[in-house]
């Protein structure tokens, strides 16, 4: 791996502005289309890079070899379940909200991580960055102009996505020495499997009525924030190494706040800033000191 350059450093940034522009996209994209619909479009659009990467790099795709159980259950659950979460939380929601809250994956993945794995026991640091990091969420949701009793149970459902993309990572650590695209191509093909017959039973999406708006940002999420952003994070992986994409984590809030204020009209209060900061510092803490972990899960 080599030292980032200023040319790394533009994909890193590029990375966490498309993540965090991906949110008001979603918000936008539910105006007219259901979660679970959603959710499967993103992930169709995702898995032909993906197909067509491991084509090109010949790496076999494993999606239906003897660890299959493995894959399916990593894709319903760091893919899948999430990516439905995920839009019915941010439909309710601020647009920024929603990235501010998704942004606490490290916090939660710690936590399961000192219960699941062998190599990531919490220690004092941990244990000082989990609570600077909820503290500030618990802030949050003393904003009662962005948090109210309309609205909490959807901010809820975005932390229990978040958790999912952590419950999804530590059952990764399970199959970590199978290759990164392999993995991430396997799983999608499985959140795929699960989310198609899902969305033609359960909400019908050929009987929608879409607006134009809502279709490109629908068009939006599936080729350029799953997509292209997942092309660019395995480039960003095989040059530059874990570590440093990992820093992505910090920009997809900030960038994701940006968005919402000037492209959605958002309002954001003083809490939302003070909260913001306290989060984010939380997850420095964590990721600074979950090396184990870093190496195994990313969006």
């Amino acid at each position: 791996m080599r030292e980032a350059n200023t040319f790394d450093i533009f994909l890193l940034v590029l990375l966490a502005v498309i993540w965090g522009s991906s949110f008001f996209n979603i918000k936008i994209a539910t105006y007219s289309y259901d979660p679970i619909t959603l959710a499967l479009v993103r992930v169709l659009f995702a898995s032909i890079p993906l197909i067509l990467l491991c084509k090109f790099k010949n790496i076999r795709i494993e999606a239906f070899s003897k660890d299959w159980k493995f894959y399916s259950i990593i894709g319903l659950c760091n893919i899948a379940i999430p990516f439905i979460l995920i839009a019915i939380g941010t439909s309710q929601i601020n647009s920024y909200l929603a990235a501010i809250l998704m942004s606490t994956t490290p916090l939660s993945g710690t936590i399961l991580a000192h219960f699941f794995t062998t190599n990531e026991k919490m220690n004092k640091f941990k244990v000082l960055g989990i609570l600077v990091g909820f503290s500030g969420i618990l802030f949050l949701f003393l904003d009662k102009i962005i948090i109210n009793e309309n609205n909490y149970i959807f901010a809820l459902i975005t932390i229990l996505g978040s958790t999912f993309y952590s419950i999804g990572g530590i059952l990764t650590i399970q199959i970590k020495n199978k290759g990164n695209e392999n993995v991430t191509t396997s799983t999608t093909i499985w959140s795929l499997i699960f989310l198609l017959p899902m969305s033609f039973l359960l909400e019908k999406p050929w009987l929608a009525t879409p607006s134009l708006e809502s279709t490109i940002s629908l068009l939006y999420l599936g080729i350029v924030a799953t997509g292209l952003a997942w092309l660019i994070r395995f480039r960003i992986l095989s040059v530059n190494g874990l570590v440093f994409q990992t820093q992505v984590a910090y920009l997809i809030p900030i960038f994701g706040v940006i968005f919402g204020y000037f492209l959605m009209n958002e309002v954001i209060t003083w809490r939302v800033i003070v909260s913001l900061s306290i989060i984010v510092l939380g997850i420095y803490i964590v990721k600074k000191n979950n090396k184990g972990l870093n190496k195994t899960n990313a969006k």
